[in-house]
């Protein structure tokens, strides 16, 4: 009786230190000192501790204990999965799900272009602005032309703000079957589409408002010098033309 009363003392102050170097790991791990609460989890899951086995899976699927190690991370889930442990099951169930949807994931990684957000009425084309214009119905064309231009620009811009940064543009639930090195390659890559397309925009919106300013100074200029004509009579120079003419073409003996 002895004997077995000291085997359970012993296998109950075995517990207890376990319990305590948990606590510990745990602690370290909320401090974000990840290489000693790694070590502390490592010794108690091959200890066989479904609790530690666990973190240790997520630290492996996170990439804090080091680089992301999904394998590993699998590893751990499986042994402590297989003792019923509910987070660990439900990390496998998300790696399964990783595995059927890998090209969803590889598309927000690699292969977004940011093409929808330059479509539909978010396209907008370059308007047509001849060099200079003497009509008032081609002044009033070319006018309403870049009107429009500017107000398709303008939804463009707003629409652009509003999904910025562009990870806001992956679905939830594909999100959550990321893991922290796709995730930060997702973000690198949508940021370099965002610079892109917003730099493709402001270099196209450049050269229509150069063509504008150059189209309204050459109508404004004839416009001002077409009214002038109307308001005093010939100019000096025109007046003269006009009279070389006449003298030229005047009958004889006059």
């Amino acid at each position: 009786m002895k004997k077995t009363a000291l085997f359970c003392l012993s296998l109950f102050l075995c517990g207890a230190a376990l319990a305590d170097e948990l606590a510990d790991a745990n602690a370290l791990f909320a401090k974000k000192e990840y290489a000693q609460a790694l070590q502390k989890y490592t010794r108690l899951a091959n200890a066989g501790n479904v609790e530690a086995q666990q973190h240790l899976g997520e630290m492996y699927w996170y990439g804090e204990a080091g680089a992301v190690d999904e394998a590993r991370a699998q590893g751990w889930f499986t042994k402590a999965a297989a003792k019923g442990n509910a987070v660990a099951i439900a990390s496998l169930e998300v790696m399964k799900q990783r595995v059927a949807r890998r090209a969803d994931i590889d598309y927000w990684i690699s292969k977004y272009d940011g093409s929808e957000l330059r479509s539909g009425q978010y396209r907008c084309p370059a308007p047509r602005i001849p060099a200079m214009s003497k009509l008032n119905d081609e002044i009033e064309r070319v006018g309403a032309s870049v009107q429009a231009w500017q107000d398709c620009y303008n939804r463009f811009v707003e629409h652009l703000n509003e999904v910025s940064p562009l990870t806001k543009l992956i679905p939830a639930d594909l999100s959550k079957l990321m893991n922290k090195q796709e995730m930060e390659q997702a973000t690198a890559h949508l940021a370099l589409v965002h610079d892109n397309v917003a730099e493709g925009a402001k270099v196209s919106a450049k050269l229509v408002l150069a063509d504008f300013a150059a189209w309204r100074s050459a109508t404004e200029a004839y416009v001002a010098e077409h009214n002038e004509i109307v308001k005093g009579g010939p100019s000096e120079a025109r007046q003269r033309d006009i009279d070389a003419r006449k003298n030229n073409y005047a009958p004889a003996g006059k």
